[in-house]
């Protein structure tokens, strides 16, 4: 999947984000962009929807998230830390619900 990246320690993800959902929510991939589509609740103001992102992927991932590009942009890189690619599609497949077509 062209939005996931292997790096040294962890992977890179690249991500599309539509605020003021009802919750958050991993609703598909967009192949024109090459990125996941993320919806969060949280409006885009004051850092908080960059916080509910890094909330809500460290929990569904049990790893440390950050933020590496894209911090006022709806087009995000997020670092996930010691996950491998094959782990992090696994949890996407599993808690998600979200398919995966390579």
């Amino acid at each position: 999947m062209d939005a996931v990246k292997t790096v040294v320690d962890g992977v890179l993800v690249d991500i599309e984000v539509s605020p003021k959902s009802k919750r958050f929510e991993i609703s598909g991939f967009n192949v024109w962009r090459g990125e996941i589509e993320v919806r969060i609740a949280s409006v885009p103001m004051k850092g908080k929807a960059n916080k509910e992102i890094i909330k809500e992927f460290s929990k569904l991932t049990k790893s440390r998230v950050e933020i590496v590009s894209g911090l006022k942009s709806q087009h995000k890189t997020l670092k996930i830390y010691d996950i491998s690619e094959s782990e992090f599609l696994d949890i996407l497949r599993r808690d998600s619900g979200f398919i995966i077509e390579n």
